[in-house]
């Protein structure tokens, strides 16, 4: 009949058949054990498959099928309460089963349908196979696809040849898949690709719960969000709160900027990103980098705190500066205007690393507003063969470039002499450094200045004497080969010694201390915490007042 031969002759129908045989064997080679149990057990119902309506019904004793009955027109079938509608269609009694064709439509309950323009359907097994322009519809979710076995009993339906679920916003395409009606959760494999108003997912294995509108990838994935961008291999998405968790070594980039760590955390609405184990943040714009075991920021106030071993790396200038510490704070103000600046906290056990410059204090605030620096309580800055140190350092940045230091409250800058056995020192109420390029040119040093000073010999590099001195003001001017050019003070008292005349207490000053066993070696000595011993700790000196004026009390008068 004309309506059999739309679908094949004989030899067609024998082609079909081992097509359809191999797609069953592809499907049982990624279909789990769990997904298709070994032996169907339907329940102790009614099996049959009933005609319910017709207008026409006629056989074709015959033809190609003389073991069917043929319907057209308005054709009902009922099957333990699914109804099935078309145009036409081959009814086989005997085995429980039919073809249909044309306008096919299966109606389960009130909240599955699923319709084609070819199907058929297995009343024993519960199996439809629809083909053409199928479209499974569950509540609020559709499954477009073009050829989709639904398994009644199992409440599956499975595609093969390219499918694309529409749940709410979010779209999901691949070449396989399959979606379970009870647990309202679906499975894509093949070049999938999920689309939702804040996620765009590319992997090869997706699965989505409808009921919450989460996502889970296994296998390497690729997610744009907005202008980020993640790479991952395993990662879970809610689609419906925009938020996103990530594990495996997955990464996050967004302009310039990348963040990888064993465990990511995104909440898109809140703002708020978390990094967990190994966590490296990296910002290749202003060439710096952030690791620790734990990593926190809120984009929207621009709070980010650091934890379990953080370690800052700027790698802006030749060398790469090192900062380690217990905890690393941001504070962003008026974030997003153009008077917008942040604020850097390090504590405890702060310690730093360059080639040319080592530093260690308590704690260390930073300040993008001024450019400033400021470390706290027994900070200690070395270059090269020079030490400086105080109750506070504030140093001041010309981008990464130090332009001035300043040094308050017991100020002491020591420099150990070629020998390893002599030290420069001076030592004063404050110091203030100023720096061209990087390098330090003059040096103040103000109020209460005590100075042991060792002058060398052109010719020979000996030592001339000690020459101890003491004034209020020193300004020291250094050369760009990096040596003393000449000392300036406006009032000074002094002696010069000779090495064999000097006596031993003038050698060292009375605040005098070589902190080089504290000092940092390497980028790998910042994670050792070396302080100084409790009899070198710097006890701030308060500034004392002048007394108040007293009235002097005559004899016999009232106070």
């Amino acid at each position: 009949m004309t309506s059999d031969n739309r679908y094949g002759t004989k030899n067609s129908g024998h082609r079909i058949l081992l097509l359809w045989v191999l797609c069953l064997f592809g499907l049982s080679l990624v279909q789990s054990k769990q997904t298709r149990p070994r032996k169907r057990t339907p329940a102790k119902t009614d099996q049959k498959v009933y005609l319910v309506h017709a207008d026409e019904l006629f056989y074709d004793l015959y033809g190609s099928r003389p073991d069917a009955q043929i319907v057209k027109g308005r054709v009902h079938f009922l099957h333990q309460g699914a109804h099935m509608t078309c145009d036409s269609a081959y009814f086989y009694e005997a085995s429980n089963s039919f073809r249909a064709f044309g306008h096919v439509r299966m109606k389960q309950g009130d909240t599955l349908s699923l319709t084609s323009d070819y199907a058929y359907y297995d009343g024993n097994e519960q199996m439809a196979e629809a083909r053409h322009h199928v479209v499974l519809q569950h509540r609020g979710s559709r499954l477009y696809c073009d050829s989709l076995n639904f398994d009644r009993m199992y409440g599956i339906g499975y595609f093969f040849e390219g499918g694309k679920l529409v749940d709410k916003k979010t779209v999901l395409t691949s070449d396989w898949g399959e979606y379970h009606t009870a647990t309202k959760q679906a499975v894509f494999k093949y070049d999938v690709h999920l689309k939702s108003p804040k996620y765009i997912v590319k992997t090869d294995t997706l699965y989505y719960d409808t009921r919450k509108s989460t996502a889970r990838v296994d296998g390497p994935s690729v997610v744009t969000s907005g202008k980020s961008v993640i790479h991952t291999t395993k990662g879970l998405f809610d689609t419906q709160r925009d938020k996103a968790q990530l594990f495996e070594r997955s990464t996050v980039t967004n302009k310039g900027k990348n963040m990888t760590a064993d465990s990511l955390y995104h909440d898109s609405k809140r703002g708020i990103s978390q990094g967990y184990g190994h966590v490296v943040y990296t910002d290749n714009i202003q060439k710096n980098q952030l690791t620790g075991g734990y990593c926190y920021y809120n984009e929207k106030t621009g709070y980010a705190v650091a934890t379990k071993n953080p370690v800052a790396m700027d790698f802006s200038q030749k060398d790469t500066l090192y900062l380690h510490a217990d905890t690393m704070k941001l504070y962003t103000f008026h974030i997003n205007t153009d008077s917008m600046y942040r604020k850097v906290h390090a504590f405890h056990k702060v310690r730093a690393y360059r080639t040319d410059v080592q530093a260690v204090c308590d704690s260390l605030v930073f300040n993008s507003k001024d450019s400033c620096m400021t470390m706290y309580k027994d900070p200690i800055v070395w270059n090269a063969n020079r030490q400086l140190l105080g109750e506070k350092i504030l140093v001041y940045f010309n981008d990464s470039t130090v332009r001035f230091a300043h040094v308050i409250g017991q100020a002491l800058s020591v420099e150990q002499m070629a020998d390893g056995k002599h030290y420069n020192q001076v030592a004063s109420k404050q110091m203030k450094a100023f720096f061209i390029d990087g390098n330090m040119r003059e040096a103040w040093a103000e109020g209460n200045v005590a100075s042991v000073y060792y002058p060398i010999d052109d010719k020979d590099s000996t030592l001339i004497g000690l020459n101890y001195i003491e004034t209020d003001t020193m300004k020291m001017y250094i050369g760009a080969d990096r040596q003393l050019q000449r000392i300036w003070m406006p009032k000074a008292e002094g002696t010069l010694y000779p090495m064999t005349q000097a006596p031993a207490e003038k050698h060292a000053l009375p605040s005098f201390a070589w902190f080089d066993d504290v000092r940092p070696l390497n980028k790998d000595d910042i994670y050792e915490w070396r302080g100084k011993q409790a009899d070198k700790v710097l006890k701030p000196q308060e500034s004392r007042e002048a007394p108040l004026p007293m009235l002097t009390q005559t004899k016999g008068t009232a106070p």
